[in-house]
């Protein structure tokens, strides 16, 4: 005889009551889960220990830290490696030394930078030690020729 009530397999988790009867009105109140179920979740090992990106952008950056690069000197370099998806990339100064980050935020101008551009650019120190430093104020100088250049609004031009 067959019962119209789910029988529970042993051993195995107790199962979800079937829902509604076909043909029975649902109401968007009967699709909410009872108030009764809330279950209590362990909070993340990681919760206390999570930080904040180290990397500023133009949104997170103080207005200090943007006046201090504002008002320092103009540096040159050349784009060594740009990854629009990534969001970032680096840049080889003139004058030798450490290739320094550059932060899609901090690019100025119509066009994504590619390896080989002559860039002009703005230097600011990084938290939370301000031992390093990244690229502000990023303009495309020169487009390195013979490459393909995109827009930011996607298109491609070539130079």
């Amino acid at each position: 005889m067959m019962s119209s009530q789910p029988t529970p397999i042993q051993g195995s988790r107790p199962m979800t009551p079937p829902l509604n009867s076909a043909g029975s009105p649902r109401s968007p109140e009967s699709l909410q889960p009872p108030a009764c179920r809330h279950r209590d979740r362990s909070s993340s090992p990681m919760r206390g220990y999570l930080i904040p990106s180290p990397l500023p952008t133009r949104r997170n950056r103080t207005c200090s830290a943007t006046a201090r690069a504002s008002e320092g000197p103009q540096f040159a370099g050349v784009c060594k490696c740009f990854s629009r998806s990534k969001g970032h990339g680096f840049i080889t100064p003139s004058d030798g030394g450490n290739d320094i980050f550059v932060h899609i935020s901090d690019i100025e101008g119509e066009y994504v930078p590619v390896e080989g551009d002559e860039v002009s650019y703005k230097v600011c120190s990084i938290p939370p030690k301000h031992e390093k430093i990244q690229a502000v104020e990023v303009t495309i100088t020169h487009l390195n020729p013979g490459t393909k250049h995109e827009t930011w609004a996607g298109h491609i031009v070539s130079s």
